[in-house]
């Protein structure tokens, strides 16, 4: 036997050294086997820490469990925890290729003539890794992510703690590069996506694109922009009796009705309709102030995708809009917001003919001072964010006329704007009560004059 062949294979053409060759190489596959398992556990940490769900952060950080701590800890800083995963992963499995390329050549030396052994091998490897390293790890992690979270959390500290090094290099790489894309990325404005969609095949129909453009500004507009008025609120007082309520609500025809103490600035609750049924036959005595249900209050800068999750999550239908003082500004409900997309939304209650503006011709239409900024701009055909250059704060026509004229105009002034002339109709000394809008192609620039 030649004593400069390698140790294996001299271990291997040793007539008495079999023992010796199968516990040299079983040493190996015990090796590659607790190598799989780590990664396995590594993969399986990396699918259930980044499925958690946002319940499921919220329960880890008020647990007072020490694994559910660990977790909320880890997950502060989640690129850097993904990092060293990853870094960890890809070590464990680069251990493996590389003891099964040393031991499928040591083979291929010992036995001459077994060419098949390093393609056999290096399949049979790639197939453990990924089925028993990445995928069936992973789908168990995903279905049980917060108990495979828990169970994995020390080995997640333990890669955290020994590749965090190596982890913040590559994360603030990927930060710069993330930062570079988003420079030099193109970045589409909310009139630009509009303009896309007029531009859209000529077999979409009218209402479709008012449907897209709708669409298109829903995560651009606010709670102010959508809410109903706070002269509009149909709400009532807690100090009425059983049958002056039951008066007004029959009279309102709405569903769920705001209750206030003294002042719509002082909202106590809301009360469904639903739940006035089982006592509609009770006495003027009765307590029906027991029956409110506590009220949602927002701020008027709240977006409007934001609140239907709202509305989603705690099962609400309507919201009340309140000012930095914590005034009441306005109600919005789960049909206005929906109508921001799908347009006016007509019941078997609602009048046939739109309340609050009727329309002259093709180019003109009379509006009430009152109506919603944005309700102006969907009859006009116009984008939501056509006036909001000059509107300020208010939400009604009458509100951006004041702005436009820096004053209470009279009746028979006019003022122009955006290609639209603003013709107001009827006005008092505190309010403007009914302007006509008709559309002027030729005028663009703001003017202001009178009409004799």
């Amino acid at each position: 036997m030649d004593l400069s062949d390698p140790l294996p294979r001299r271990v291997f053409l040793a007539t008495d050294g079999w023992g010796t060759y199968f516990d040299l190489y079983g040493l190996y596959t015990a090796l590659i086997l607790v190598l799989l398992l780590l990664a396995s556990l590594v993969s399986a940490s990396e699918a259930a820490f980044f499925s958690l769900s946002p319940d499921d952060r919220a329960h880890c950080r008020d647990s007072n469990l020490a694994d559910d701590q660990r977790i909320a800890m880890l997950l502060e800083r989640p690129k850097r925890l993904l990092a060293s995963l990853v870094i960890f992963n890809n070590l464990l499995n680069i251990a493996i290729v590389v003891i099964v390329t040393y031991l499928t050549w040591e083979i291929s030396q010992a036995s001459q003539g077994l060419g098949w052994v390093l393609p056999v091998v290096t399949l049979v490897t790639t197939i453990a890794i990924v089925l028993f390293g990445e995928i069936v790890p992973k789908v168990y992690a995903s279905q049980n992510n917060l108990m495979v979270a828990r169970k994995t959390a020390s080995l997640a500290q333990i890669g955290l703690t020994i590749f965090r090094p190596l982890a913040m290099v590559l994360v603030n790489l990927s930060n710069q590069v993330d930062s570079r894309i988003q420079r030099k990325g193109y970045k589409l404005s909310v009139e630009e996506l509009s303009q896309a969609v007029e531009l859209t095949g000529t077999n979409a129909t009218v209402e479709e694109k008012e449907i897209l453009k709708g669409i298109v500004n829903f995560s651009n507009l606010t709670a102010r922009q959508v809410m109903r008025a706070r002269l509009d609120i149909s709400a009532v007082e807690d100090d009425l009796t059983f049958s002056e309520l039951l008066a007004q609500i029959n009279a309102s025809g709405y569903s769920r009705v705001p209750v206030y103490h003294e002042s719509l600035d002082q909202i106590e609750g809301v009360l469904y309709i639903k739940d006035l049924l089982p006592h509609i036959h009770q006495e003027d005595s009765f307590r029906w102030q027991s029956l409110l249900r506590p009220a949602f209050f927002i701020p008027e800068n709240k977006k409007v995708d934001d609140l239907l999750q709202d509305f989603q999550k705690r099962r609400v239908h309507m919201a009340i809009v309140v000012d930095e003082y914590g005034g009441t500004r306005g109600l919005v409900t789960l049909e206005d917001i929906i109508e921001e997309i799908f347009g006016d939304i007509n019941d078997e209650f609602d009048d046939e003919t739109p309340v609050g503006y009727r329309r002259e011709d093709e180019q003109t239409v009379v509006f009430e001072g009152k109506m919603p900024i944005t309700d102006v701009c969907r009859i006009l055909n116009v984008d939501a964010t056509t006036f909001e250059a000059v509107q300020g704060d208010s939400e009604s026509l009458g509100g951006l006329l004041l702005e436009l004229f820096s004053r209470l105009p009279r009746p028979g002034e006019e003022v122009i704007y955006a290609g639209f002339i603003f013709h107001v109709l009827l006005a008092d000394d505190k309010r403007i009560n009914e302007v006509r809008v008709r559309k002027s192609d030729s005028v663009e620039q703001l003017q202001v004059g009178l009409s004799t």
